[in-house]
C-alpha cells in the first residue's frame, strides 16, 4: 500500500481497528502491532511518537533485569473528601486497574550502561500522570535516594499538570519536588529528564524543566497551559509546532531533542561523561605543544590576521570531534533561545571530563549564515553562563575555543542586554570555582571574545589573535581608511608572539606549516597535547589557591603587580 492508500483509519472513520492492529493517532494509518513493537511504538510512516506505560519506558531505557522497583508505604488517599461525578477514590481505583499501577510514577534504582542510576518514570494512563500528594512524595523520595546513595536520577515525564481532586494539596507537590531537586543540585549529582508526551502545567514547572540535562523526546508537547487553554485565554493563531520539543530546542529551553532510539545511548553517554571526570594513569604526552617565548617567531601581524580568518581553517566543532574523545552538546539559554554562533556541552579529553563553550563560524556560506559568522546574541553568552554553572555544579574544569570577529552589534542584540550578558560571563568566569583553560584558535574580537578568555590558562594558536577591535575598524577610526587596515594591525602587534612576551597568553600552541588548515588533524593532536598538558597541570590547584593565581594574573597584566594601597601625599 502507499501512503495515500485509502485504507487508513482515517479514511473509514470511526470504524474499529482490526486484532493485531493499530490506529496511528497523528496520520491515521494502520499499523501491524508486531511491527510498531519492533520499532519502538514509533509510527514508520509519519515518525509520531506513541505514548509508552512507565514499564515500557523502564524496559526501553535501563540494562536488562536491572530494575528493582522501590516500594512506597501508602498515605492518605483522599485529602479532600473530594467528589464530582465520582468519588475520587473510586477514581483512583479505576485509574489503577487500567494502567496497572498503584499511582502515576513508578520509583527504583538500575543500571542505564552499568551506571547505577535512580529512575522515576511517570504513567500518562494513571490519571493523565497528574501530580498528588503521592505523587510528590515518590518523585521527593526518588531524589532523596540519589541524595543518600550519591546516585544520578533519571526522570521521564508524562503528566497532564497537579491533580485538581487534591486541590491546594497538590499544588504544593510544586515546591515538594523543587526542594528535593535543588539539594541535588547543592550536592552535585546529576540529574536527567526526559520530557514526553505530554508534560504540561505544575509537572512542567517544577522538577519536569529543573534537572541538570533537559532531554525532549522528538515531538512530544511540553509546556505550561495546554494550547486549548492558551487559545481560549488569548484568542490568538499559535504557531504550527507550538509547544513541541523541537520547538523548546528552538527557543533554547530544552539541551536536545531525540528519537525515541537515542535515548539509551544519550543516556548512557551523559552518564559517563558525569562519572569520576578524573583521568586514570599517566596523561598524554603534551610536552611538545608548549612553544616558549623566545621559540615563537614574530610573524608579520597582517598575515597573522588573515589566516586567523581563512575559511577552511578548523572550526570549534572541528576540534570538538577530532582534539577530544567524546562531546555531547547542550543546547539554549534555557530563557529564549538557542544561539548556534555558541556551541558547548559536556566533553571528554585524556580521560578527564570538561565542560567545553567555544564560538562557531562553519565554513560554507550557508554554515555561517547559520552561525551568525561566529557572532554570538546576549542567548548565547546566556548559554555560556548555564555551562559555567553546570562545570561548577558537578566540578568539571572549564575549556573555552575563541573564534569570533565579536559580539553582534545588531539592535535586537542591544534590547536583549548584549553588554549585560557579556559582563556576566566575564565575571562568572573570574570567579569560577574549578579550573579554566582558554585557547585562542583563531579571531579574538574585542569584549566578545573575553567572554570566554577570563581564565587559568590561556593559550593562542601560532596564527591566531586577540584585538580590542577590528584592524579595519581601527583604521576607519584612526588613519580615517579601512585600506590602513594592515599597518594598524602591525601597530596594535597583532599575533601570538606579543600575548607571550606580555604576559597575556600563558603558552603559545604550534600549527602546521603554512597554518591549522593545512593540516587539520596535525593541528587538532597539537591542541589535544597542549590541552592535556595544561588541565593536568591547573586541575592540581585547591579553590582557594586558583582564585587568588587567577586575580593576580589578571592584576599582573599590564604591569600593576602591587596590591597594597599607599596614601597619596600633598
Amino acid at each position: 500500500m502507499t501512503r495515500s492508500s485509502p485504507t487508513t483509519a482515517a479514511a473509514v472513520g470511526a470504524a474499529p481497528e482490526p486484532a493485531g492492529w493499530v490506529c496511528c493517532p497523528d496520520c491515521g494509518w494502520l499499523l501491524y502491532r508486531k511491527r510498531l513493537d519492533r520499532n519502538l511504538h514509533v509510527c514508520p510512516e509519519c515518525d509520531h511518537h506513541l505514548r509508552l506505560s512507565a514499564r515500557a519506558r523502564i524496559v526501553l531505557l535501563t540494562d536488562p533485569g536491572s530494575f528493582t522497583e522501590v516500594a512506597f508505604q501508602p498515605g492518605a488517599p483522599d485529602p479532600l473528601s473530594f467528589t464530582d461525578l465520582r468519588d475520587y477514590p473510586d477514581r483512583l481505583a479505576d485509574a489503577a486497574r487500567r494502567s496497572g499501577e498503584s499511582e502515576a510514577v513508578v520509583v527504583g534504582l538500575a543500571r542505564i550502561g552499568g551506571a547505577e542510576t535512580v529512575v522515576a518514570v511517570m504513567d500518562f494512563a494513571f490519571l493523565g500522570g497528574s501530580m498528588g500528594v503521592e505523587v510528590g512524595r515518590r518523585v521527593s523520595g526518588a531524589a532523596e535516594l540519589a541524595l543518600e546513595r550519591g546516585l544520578p536520577l533519571v526522570t521521564v515525564c508524562a503528566s497532564g499538570g497537579a491533580r485538581m481532586q487534591e486541590g491546594v494539596f497538590s499544588l504544593f507537590q510544586m515546591a515538594r519536588v523543587s526542594e528535593a531537586f535543588g539539594r541535588l543540585r547543592e550536592a552535585g549529582l546529576l540529574s536527567v529528564c526526559v520530557l514526553t508526551d505530554p508534560t504540561y502545567g505544575g509537572v512542567s514547572a517544577s522538577f519536569a524543566t529543573l534537572a541538570s540535562v533537559l532531554v525532549g523526546e522528538r515531538g512530544a508537547h511540553v509546556g505550561f497551559a495546554g494550547p486549548r487553554v492558551v487559545q481560549e485565554t488569548i484568542r490568538a493563531e499559535l504557531p504550527a509546532d507550538f509547544q513541541t520539543a523541537e520547538f523548546l530546542l528552538a527557543h533554547g529551553l530544552v539541551d536536545r531533542v531525540e528519537n525515541r532510539g537515542d535515548l539509551r545511548p544519550l543516556l548512557v553517554r551523559l552518564l559517563a561523561l558525569h562519572g569520576s571526570g578524573v583521568p586514570d594513569g599517566a596523561p598524554d604526552d603534551g610536552g611538545a605543544a608548549h612553544v616558549a617565548a623566545s621559540d615563537a617567531e614574530e610573524a608579520d601581524p597582517w598575515d597573522v590576521v588573515q589566516r586567523a580568518r581563512d575559511v577552511d581553517r578548523p572550526t570549534t566543532l572541528d576540534y570538538l570531534h577530532t582534539a577530544f574523545d567524546d562531546f555531547v552538546e547542550l543546547h539554549g539559554d534555557r530563557a529564549f533561545a538557542d544561539d548556534a554562533a555558541v556551541v558547548g556541552g559536556v566533553a571528554s579529553i585524556g580521560g578527564r571530563t570538561v565542560v567545553v563553550i567555544g564560538q562557531e563560524k562553519g565554513h560554507t556560506v550557508r554554515e555561517r549564515v547559520a552561525r551568525n559568522f561566529g557572532m554570538p546574541h546576549p542567548e548565547g553568552y546566556r548559554k555560556a553562563l548555564r555551562l559555567l554553572d553546570h562545570a561548577e555544579t558537578f566540578g568539571f574544569p572549564v575549556v573555552t575555543l575563541v573564534d569570533t570577529p565579536g559580539a553582534h552589534p545588531g539592535p535586537e542584540a542591544e534590547e536583549r542586554g548584549q553588554s549585560h550578558a557579556i559582563a556576566e560571563t566575564i565575571m562568572r568566569s573570574s570567579r569560577l570555582r574549578v579550573p579554566v583553560v582558554s585557547v585562542v584558535t583563531g579571531e579574538g574580537g574585542s569584549g566578545g571574545a573575553l567572554a570566554l578568555c577570563t581564565s587559568d590558562r590561556l593559550l593562542v594558536l601560532e596564527n591566531a589573535y586577540l584585538s580590542v577591535i577590528s584592524p579595519e575598524g581601527c583604521a576607519a577610526i584612526l588613519w580615517r581608511t579601512a585600506v590602513a587596515a594592515p599597518t594598524a594591525a602591525r601597530a596594535m602587534r597583532l599575533g601570538a608572539a606579543h600575548l607571550r612576551t606580555s604576559g597575556i597568553a600563558t603558552s603559545v600552541v604550534p600549527e602546521p606549516p603554512g597554518g591549522a588548515h593545512t593540516d587539520p588533524a596535525a593541528a587538532a593532536r597539537l591542541l589535544r597535547q597542549a590541552l592535556v598538558r595544561e588541565l593536568d597541570d591547573v586541575c592540581r590547584l585547591d579553590v582557594a589557591t586558583l582564585l587568588d593565581s587567577r586575580s593576580r594574573r589578571l592584576d599582573r597584566i599590564g604591569g600593576d603587580v602591587d596590591r597594597t594601597l599607599q596614601p597619596v601625599e600633598g
